[in-house]
């Protein structure tokens, strides 16, 4: 059995250690793609099972889709809920990009669905889980894009955790007209609002793929299938199907609202959370409260602090401009992070005076940070401040994509230079510095 560590430096030079960074050790192979493999991977300081995806950066660049892998490294870091699949951290040599990600024990729903239908109330507990993490994932600007049972997993409690979030977008791709408009997604659990080529709304068209997963889960085959494509795509556009016998009532009126072929009257995620058949037996998800990548736990005095996971977030790890060697990333802001041994009430007492002898206004002022604008509104900068430990916290400045060339110059030779006494000199800058 070949390692991924083995993969990465040669079979002979590796073969004594098959460890990624002396982290973790590498094991079997679990899956493999067009360009990336999964490998089931052990946290050699604490045991802990972790799936580990390689992508290979040679087939990402040669494919043209760079971008989309760190689209997806972005939008899994910001996501933080029992149902979805973690990532704890990346890593990165000259080939390859290592997704370090929770084991799901239980493998594919799909391999479980091919044995055999679900009863109702079992599949009932499925959609639960998983209409409450698409739920989570759309409040956050999330919209998954290719739900499936192939891409969602089983722990080792039989509890559901929707992965591969390749082909996501964020809210930030949504158009002038307010919709998506890439064509993506698998064939029998497409949308027909894809079909017609004329943009969509992501957060619908993930719920018309959860109704075609819960019809899979209680039927055991597909609700829009045919072996020719074109005879599939319209029946799938016309919205025709027909329940299985065995379906109760509530489930037949419930499978048709969310197979609605017109997105204006197809249910929503509130509508299905209080539907009858939906909420029998529900138990509501604990999850954390994760905004921008951070895990806010607020503090007494107001401040938020920074787990583990986070500091993961500040290292050049999760760096995803240099994932590739670029520049830049595909974000609409560009911001810098700094480590200070200064109070967040110190550090926004000095960036308050330093904004005022630029001419730059202070227009809100929160105890986790301060937003800024120049003069005429020609940009925004954001600052915000959390707690790294009891004696150092980490300070975030965010230009807004509005004057780009006038915030980058404001802040880089006028802001900037006057704010280095703030920052941690044993360390100096996280990033950007």
């Amino acid at each position: 059995m070949t390692t991924a560590a083995e993969e990465e430096y040669g079979a002979g030079q590796e073969a004594e250690s098959p460890y990624l960074f002396g982290k973790y050790e590498v094991g079997k192979l679990l899956g493999c793609g067009a360009f990336a493999k999964v490998y089931h991977g052990r946290n050699v300081a604490t045991g802990q099972s972790v799936a580990i995806k390689a992508v290979s950066k040679r087939k990402v660049q040669k494919g043209g889709l760079a971008a989309h892998v760190k689209r997806e490294i972005s939008i899994m870091r910001r996501l933080r809920h029992p149902n979805v699949v973690r990532l704890f951290e990346v890593l990165a040599t000259k080939s390859k990009i290592y997704f370090v990600m929770e084991y799901a024990k239980g493998g594919e729903l799909f391999s479980k669905v091919a044995k055999g239908r679900f009863s109702e109330d079992l599949s009932r507990k499925y959609f639960q889980q998983l209409v409450t993490s698409v739920g989570y994932c759309h409040a956050r600007g999330v919209f998954h894009r290719d739900l499936k049972p192939e891409n969602l997993l089983l722990d080792e409690n039989w509890d559901l955790k929707v992965s591969d979030f390749g082909l996501s977008a964020v809210q930030n791709q949504i158009g002038s007209d307010g919709l998506l408009h890439t064509l993506c997604g698998t064939p029998a659990y497409v949308a027909p609002e894809i079909l017609a080529k004329k943009g969509y709304d992501g957060a619908k068209v993930d719920i018309w793929s959860c109704g075609v997963i819960l019809f899979v889960l209680v039927a055991g085959y597909l609700p829009f299938n045919d072996t020719n494509l074109m005879a599939m795509y319209k029946k799938i556009y016309k919205g025709q199907f027909r329940c299985p016998k065995w379906t109760s009532p509530d489930l037949r009126r419930f499978l048709f609202r969310l197979l609605d072929a017109n997105p204006e009257t197809r249910i929503t995620v509130d509508e299905i959370q209080h539907d009858p058949w939906f909420r029998k037996d529900y138990k509501e998800a604990n999850y954390y409260q994760v905004v921008e990548g951070f895990d806010l736990k607020k503090e007494d005095g107001g401040e938020r602090s920074l787990n583990a996971f986070d500091l993961i977030s500040f290292s050049s790890g999760f760096d995803l401009s240099r994932l590739f060697n670029e520049s830049g990333d595909d974000t609409s802001t560009c911001g810098e992070q700094f480590v200070s041994v200064e109070t967040p009430e110190r550090i926004m007492e000095r960036v308050e005076e330093v904004a005022k002898e630029e001419s730059v206004t202070v227009t809100e002022r929160r105890k986790s940070g301060l937003k800024l604008e120049g003069r005429n509104g020609n940009f925004v900068m954001l600052l915000e401040i959390y707690r790294l430990t009891e004696e150092l916290v980490v300070f975030e400045v965010r230009e807004k994509e509005l004057n780009v060339v006038s915030g980058q110059e404001i802040w880089k030779y006028r802001l900037k230079p006057q704010l280095r006494r703030l920052v941690y000199q044993a360390g100096s800058a996280v990033s950007g510095a």
